[in-house]
């Protein structure tokens, strides 16, 4: 084989490599546990877009109907945006508004605030230490009788099985990047996150709110690259997805997703 040759076939490897689906171990289902669940956002669940995690349209981000809030217990102020959750109806604590051998994988999406007016246990389902998921109409009614209102339930964490790529969306203004980094699988929350553009090294970014992750450095006419962590500690490197000539509100789709 000759040196030219050589060189082309470990080319063609890089670049397969570099945008193939890939994954860093993937995140592995957790045990199961107990919390409560109630409903919001309407039979259609128009009521539950937007949200604290800034996912916005949850129809056109991909999430649809299978979100829920989550409780202070479980929302750790928005670290736990993106995370998936099997939930089942438990039925060895209420059998009456159960649905029978059901269950529903949602995504974390907003925040279901505590109402401190309201015990625990009769309305304050949200305050703490509950762990509940106020979930969109359409998933809870997978797993419950409408007229029960709220059930008992058993949750496990999962991987999140996503569509397509991790996006990036790139808001704010010169000196200033608020990316929203949504479509996320495996783990499904990011733990670390960092920006690099073509003319700087690598800069750490800071959660700013809910899945929304800000830089202060003046990044206009760089391509842009991110490097995300998620909190399984799986790590991926988003190489050049905003071109040179990047716009503020634009959204930009990879080819790497998590497992």
């Amino acid at each position: 084989m000759g040196a030219k040759m050589a060189a082309l076939i470990l080319w063609v490897v890089f670049l397969v490599s570099s945008y193939v689906y890939t994954a860093v171990d993937g995140f592995s289902a957790s045990g199961w546990s107990k919390a409560s669940a109630t409903f919001y956002g309407g039979g259609d669940a128009s009521g539950t877009m937007g949200g604290a995690c800034g996912y916005g349209n949850l129809y056109s981000t991909g999430y649809g109907t299978r979100t829920a809030a989550l409780s202070t217990a479980l929302f750790n102020d928005g670290a736990a945006c993106g995370q998936c959750y099997k939930i089942i109806c438990d039925t060895t604590s209420n059998s009456k508004y159960c649905i029978r051998g059901k269950s529903i994988t949602i995504t974390a999406t907003n925040f279901c605030p505590p109402n401190y007016a309201l015990p625990n246990d009769n309305g304050g389902w949200c305050n703490p230490p509950r762990q509940h998921f106020d979930m969109a109409q359409p998933a809870w009614e997978k797993i419950g009788i409408y007229r029960g209102g709220i059930i008992p339930v058993m949750y496990q964490r999962v991987p999140c099985k996503k569509h397509g790529g991790v996006r990036f969306t790139v808001n704010g203004r010169d000196y200033f990047e608020l990316v929203l980094v949504t479509n996320i699988g495996g783990a499904g929350s990011i733990q670390s996150m960092s920006i690099r553009g073509s003319r700087t090294g690598w800069t750490t970014m800071s959660r700013n709110w809910g899945a929304n992750w800000q830089s202060n450095g003046y990044l206009n006419g760089q391509s842009l690259s991110f490097r995300v962590t998620l909190t399984d500690g799986s790590s991926l490197v988003f190489p050049d997805i905003a071109p040179a000539g990047w716009s503020f509100g634009q959204t930009f789709s990879s080819r790497l997703q998590f497992s």
